[in-house]
C-alpha cells in the first residue's frame, strides 16, 4: 500500500468514525462509497471490507459514552443484535449471489429513499 492510499484510508476511517459516533452511521454511508470511488473497489469488496471493519470493537468508545449517559437499552440491543446477526448472514449471501452493478443500484436506492425520508420527514 502506498502513502497516498494509507492517507485516504485514514481519512475515510476518521470520517466514518466521527459519523458513527455522531449520528450512528458511517460504514455503509461513507466507507462503501469511498472505497468504490476513491480506491476502485468493487461493490462487493467495499461492502465486505466495511463489514470487516465493524467486526472489530471500533465503536466501543462511542458506545461507552452513550452508555455512561444512560442512552442505551441493553434489552433492545440484545434482540436487535440477534436479528442483525441472522439478517447480516442472509443479506451477505443474497448480495454475493447478485452482480455487483445490481447490488450497487440497490444500495443507491436505499440511500436515496432514506435521504428523502430524513429530509422531508414523515
Amino acid at each position: 500500500m502506498d502513502t497516498q492510499t494509507i492517507g485516504l484510508l485514514i481519512i475515510v476511517g476518521l470520517l466514518a468514525g466521527i459519523l458513527s459516533g455522531f449520528v450512528g452511521i458511517g460504514g455503509g454511508l461513507l466507507m462503501v462509497p469511498a472505497l468504490v470511488w476513491l480506491l476502485g473497489y468493487s461493490q462487493h469488496q467495499a461492502q465486505g471490507t466495511s463489514l470487516a471493519v465493524l467486526m472489530l470493537p471500533v465503536v466501543a468508545l462511542a458506545v461507552r459514552n452513550y452508555w455512561k449517559d444512560g442512552m442505551i437499552d441493553w434489552k433492545v440491543v440484545g434482540v436487535i443484535a440477534a436479528a442483525f446477526l441472522a439478517g447480516g448472514y442472509l443479506g451477505s449471501k443474497g448480495a454475493l449471489a447478485l452482480p455487483a452493478d445490481t447490488v450497487k443500484r440497490v444500495f443507491g436506492v436505499i440511500m436515496l429513499v432514506a435521504a428523502i425520508k430524513l429530509i422531508l420527514g414523515k
